[in-house]
């Protein structure tokens, strides 16, 4: 379904706009190259769901946007069969002066589907995406959850053989989030392939079966959603304690989080007395929500610790 070998991305990094111009003249080099992606070797076969995660930087975005050809690659290539979707980018394809109405067929012309083809469609899309009470008003008066909402609907609609959601996710109540993960799970069991890219480490525990974890670029780790996810999450438990440590009054709120956001989902070797009672509410309340549903082994050390 999508093969990807030795896949890289590199950029030239110009000290300055003199230097640029200086090697343009001259045809002697003066830039440094950069490379955001080297090396990737991935393979997603049909109904299967690959995760994608890394910290920022780490070259996730990169590595989708070559899969779905808006980026050119520099090495390597990319070979898939079938018609391919994505959401890489919040509202791509939408112009904020029209209507949702016309962004749906301008958007799914540039999917190569037709009008015709997208007519068959447009009810269930709009009936998913919860929104025919706004259908006919412009885009530019729609909140960030309701694009993610439309552009998802659309891109899941069509039943793709390749699905890549890059952090869409993110955005939008939890109630329509489980719906998409529904969804997902729906057309994969009919055979779509699936990259989901996220810093949700629930989502992706509960929805890939594989994970590859990016960092600086090359393949850090590739194999099962669980055990990637664990040493993932144990790496950045580490490395936001050893801030901690070295800045103790400087840690924000949300270095925290991800701190209690990493127990959550850590192998059960890790304790879960890292917890402080000035944790706010909803972030003790995700991580005992998360213990629960996982039965994890850290959950005996929950009282002590967020006591």
């Amino acid at each position: 379904m999508l093969q990807i070998r030795r896949l890289g991305k590199s950029y030239k990094v110009y000290p300055s706009q003199r230097a640029r111009v200086w090697e343009l003249v001259t045809g002697r080099s003066r830039h440094e190259e950069f490379w955001a992606l080297r090396d990737v070797d991935l393979q997603v076969g049909q109904g299967e769901s690959l995760g994608v995660i890394g910290d920022n930087g780490a070259g996730k975005s990169t590595l989708l946007k070559l899969i779905a050809g808006t980026l050119n690659p520099t090495t390597g290539s990319v070979r898939l069969r079938g018609r391919l979707t994505a959401i890489l980018e919040l509202g791509t394809g939408f112009h904020p002066e029209f209507t949702g109405r016309e962004n749906l067929f301008f958007a799914a012309a540039l999917m190569g589907i037709d009008r015709e083809e997208l007519a068959g469609y447009y009810q269930a899309i709009v009936d998913f995406s919860e929104l025919e009470a706004v259908i006919d008003r412009p885009v530019k008066t729609y909140s960030t959850g309701m694009v993610v909402r439309l552009a998802f609907s659309l891109v899941t609609a069509v039943r793709p053989e390749i699905l890549i959601i890059d952090e869409a996710l993110a955005v939008g109540d939890r109630a329509f989030q489980r719906k998409c993960i529904a969804r997902m799970m729906d057309i994969q069991g009919a055979g779509t392939a699936i990259l989901f890219c996220s810093h949700n480490m629930h989502q992706v525990v509960q929805f890939c079966q594989r994970v590859a974890w990016l960092e600086h670029g090359q393949v850090k780790a590739l194999g099962e959603a669980g055990e990637i996810v664990d040493r993932y999450v144990a790496q950045d438990l580490s490395a936001a304690q050893d801030r901690q440590r070295h800045h103790p009054a400087r840690a924000p709120v949300e270095e925290r989080r991800c701190i209690v956001e990493a127990v959550t989902s850590a192998p059960p070797a890790v304790s879960y007395t890292h917890l402080r009672a000035h944790e706010t509410a909803d972030v003790i309340s995700y991580a005992l929500f998360c213990l629960k549903k996982g039965g994890g082994g850290g959950g005996g050390g929950g009282g002590g610790g967020g006591g």
